[in-house]
Parts: structure tokens; sequence; C-alpha cells
């Protein structure tokens, strides 16, 4: 008897380590599909802290702006849920758009990079800053924390060349 218990013991201990998995499968589809900007207009800190709520029920499928319409229909296809377009409390997608520092108003005081969740700002401290515009999400984190508001939102025209990217790779295109 003992030697049966011995080897269960080491097969449900090997079947442990070799199956074992890192949190919830789900969180991890679920944060796949999100956008990844981190920009908390979901009222959630990041992408990964909304992907857990959704997957424990605490959250609605619809609370992403940057997502957009397609991203609320794959989560509703990976959650086998019915489609829920933005509403009540959940602000509607805006016009895709980059930051836009003016160069000259800028006092380098590093509030706008402290606050950019994908590095898409350039400077450094009593230096002027500039934004990469192939990186920025238009998440508008920036705007707030600028003490001289020398940043500004610049809506990205649609073209043929972009109208289909959720960020645009052709961003560095905004004029002024």
């Amino acid at each position: 008897m003992a030697a049966i218990a011995i080897v269960l013991g080491a097969v449900l201990g090997f079947a442990a380590i070799k199956f074992r998995t890192e949190g919830n499968p789900l969180v991890d589809k679920i944060d796949a599909i999100l956008p990844q900007t981190q920009c908390g207009q979901c009222s959630y800190p990041g992408c990964k802290p909304y992907a857990t709520a959704i997957a424990a029920g605490d959250a609605d499928i619809n609370r992403c702006p940057p997502g957009g319409e397609e991203g609320i229909q794959k989560l509703a296809d990976l959650l086998g849920v019915e489609f829920k377009p933005f509403g009540g409390d959940t602000a509607a997608p805006k016009a895709k758009s980059v930051a836009f520092i003016d160069e000259a108003t800028c006092i380098g005081c590093t509030l706008c990079i402290q606050a950019c969740p994908v590095d898409a700002i350039a400077g450094a401290a009593k230096q002027m800053h500039t934004i990469i515009a192939a990186e920025c999400t238009g998440c508008e984190l920036c705007v707030a924390p600028c003490p001289v508001d020398c940043i500004s939102m610049q809506v990205i025209e649609e073209k043929i060349t972009n109208w289909k990217w959720k960020y645009p790779v052709y961003a560095m295109t905004a004029t002024k």
C-alpha cells in the first residue's frame, strides 16, 4: 500500500510540475486582444488588470475605447457573450490622434515623460521634449500633468493608407 502511495505521489508531483500554469490562461487570451495602451480609459490602471476583471466577471467587455468596436467583437467571440456597444459610463472611441509638444513652450519638466505609458516622449530634464509619433497611442495621459500646457492632441487624418490600423504606423505624417 505504501509503494502505491509513493508511486501515485510521484506521478502527481511530476504532473504538477509538467502541466503547471502560471495565472489564468483566459486572462492572457483577453489581454492579448486588448490594445496594450495602458491608458486607463477603462477605469483600470492597465490592460492586464482590465483583462483580469473581465475574466472574473467584474467588468464589461465594452470599456476599452482604444480597442474600439473591433476589440469588443473579438472579446465577445472569445468569451461567447453578446456584443455590447459603447454606452453608459464607457466613453466612445475618439478619433485617432497623436500628442504634439510645442517645443518653444516646453520647459523640460519631465512630467509628461513620467506619465507616458508607452515611452513615446523623448527628452531630458530641463531640455525640450518631443513626441515619437509612431509610438504614441493617443491616450492623452501626458496632457494633464504638463504645467505649461504645451501638449495638444492632433487628430490624424484617415487616409486609405492608415484607416484600418488601430494605432497609426503613419502617424509621423500628422501635421500641426
